[in-house]
């Protein structure tokens, strides 16, 4: 067996189906590491979870577990709720588990598309902040603050939990992160520690890359100047090289609730060109709170090519959205349009599979085009972006969608022809609209 499927990421994509403790299945394998693995589960009488996997092997068991019963005690709306833990065996190999909520999203998965706004950076900071003041008041610390470990759980912003450790255990070695504090490698992990990759995480979510920091002469990180206050300053408090020069939990939220905050932001969008809505940004996770409770309705208006209507008016027209698609209207007659044409029609819509926490993201309207060629029959053999739009996952959606719509034919001197449409997918935070253009005949 090679290096690789030794490791518990390696292993685990093996282990789907198999039952841990005699009670919580593994689903679907989620990912992993050299350190271990996570499934998704589910809990006996209540709704999914997710499993991460530990080899016991030189690891000490009992304080694992101990450290995980206090972790669980602790309660935050901010926090991810860890339910249970315990020892297992897979396969020969001995693992310790963890059961703990679902996670949908989390913020180093939205990162590789855009950077946040100071904005919304200023919207993700105060339950992060809040989440890490409970930790460290009930004398515990976080040790793996970064983008990957901020989530979102049932449209509710909230740190993972798994890393959690009491401040001045000593928890063996540690593999490094990019998001450390330069003293932790000899100090270990402590609250000023969390702080300064909080900073960090600041940085990487508004620059889209963690900053190289180099140490060496002592000097404070530099803080690109682009970064409007207040996040300038607290960006500087948290990443003094000096762990007591550091700023506090705080701290960072004192400056938040300044009044230049709330004005900063609103100059920021006021600032903002129209089109830049259409971007991806992250209020399904930083704006989690205001969507709590908040059910999508996925509407689909298709618009039939009109004769003389604008534009404007195609993007309000209800369209017969509730009408069977097999029995859409043809919007000539079958006497035969103009020259002996007469225009086809939609036969069968499809909606992008997009799923509710995707379109949470949303700001404004992100809009994509595709262009499709349809045979004489009305099926689809070809499909190609017209307007990619600003997000390869929603551009990816709506190409798979156009490609498997049908049509009526339209009929040019009584037979039916092959056809090309424009089918405009406009994805909003509550509904997905598309519009379709028959260009040819």
């Amino acid at each position: 067996m090679s290096q690789t499927m030794n490791t518990p990421a390696g292993l685990g994509k093996t282990w789907a189906g198999k039952v841990v403790d005699r009670k919580f299945p593994l689903r679907q394998w989620l990912g992993g590491s050299d350190h271990s693995t996570v499934f998704l589960t589910e809990r006996p009488g209540a709704r999914k979870a997710t499993i991460k996997l530990i080899p016991a092997k030189n690891l000490d068991e009992d304080a694992q577990l101990s450290r995980w019963a206090s972790i669980a005690k602790l309660s935050h709306p901010h926090l991810m709720q860890l339910f249970e833990w315990g020892r297992c065996q897979i396969d020969g190999t001995r693992l310790l588990y963890v059961v703990m909520e679902c996670a949908e999203e989390n913020l180093g998965e939205v990162l590789p598309v855009r950077p946040l706004s100071p904005a919304e950076a200023s919207e993700m900071l105060p339950p992060v902040a809040q989440a890490l003041g409970h930790l460290h008041r009930a004398g515990f610390v976080h040790t793996r603050i970064a983008p990957s470990n901020i989530t979102a759980v049932d449209n509710q912003l909230k740190l993972s939990t798994d890393s959690i450790q009491k401040i001045g255990e000593v928890d063996g070695p540690r593999s490094a992160s990019a998001y450390d504090a330069p003293e932790v490698a000899i100090t270990g992990p402590s609250a000023a520690a969390d702080i300064w990759s909080l900073g960090v995480t600041l940085l990487a979510v508004m620059t889209q890359n963690a900053p190289k920091v180099s140490t060496g002469n002592g000097s404070a990180v530099a803080v690109p100047k682009t970064i409007p206050p207040p996040l300038y300053e607290i960006a500087r408090q948290c990443l003094q090289i000096d762990p007591q020069q550091r700023g506090t939990v705080h701290d960072i939220l004192r400056r938040l609730r300044a009044p230049s905050v709330t004005s900063a932001a609103k100059v920021e969008e006021q600032k903002k060109p129209r089109h830049s809505s259409n971007r991806w940004i992250l209020a399904g996770i930083v704006l989690a709170a205001l969507l709590l409770g908040v059910w999508l309705s996925v509407e689909i208006l298709v618009h039939r090519a009109p004769t003389h209507a604008t534009d404007s008016q195609s993007a309000i027209s209800p369209g017969p959205a509730d009408t069977p698609a097999t029995q859409s209207p043809v919007p000539f007659s079958s006497n035969g349009g103009q020259n002996g044409v007469t225009r086809g029609s939609v036969l069968q819509k499809v909606e992008p599979e997009v799923s509710r926490n995707a379109l949470n993201t949303i700001t404004g309207r992100l809009k994509v085009s595709v262009k499709v060629a349809v045979d004489a029959s009305g099926n689809v053999t070809q499909a190609n972006f017209l307007t990619h739009g600003p997000s390869q996952y929603f551009a990816n959606k709506a190409l798979a969608a156009a490609e498997r719509w049908k049509f009526n034919p339209p009929q040019v001197d009584g037979r039916p022809a092959a056809s090309e449409w424009l089918l405009h997918f406009q994805f909003g935070r509550t509904s997905i609209q598309i519009l379709s253009e028959e260009v040819k005949p």
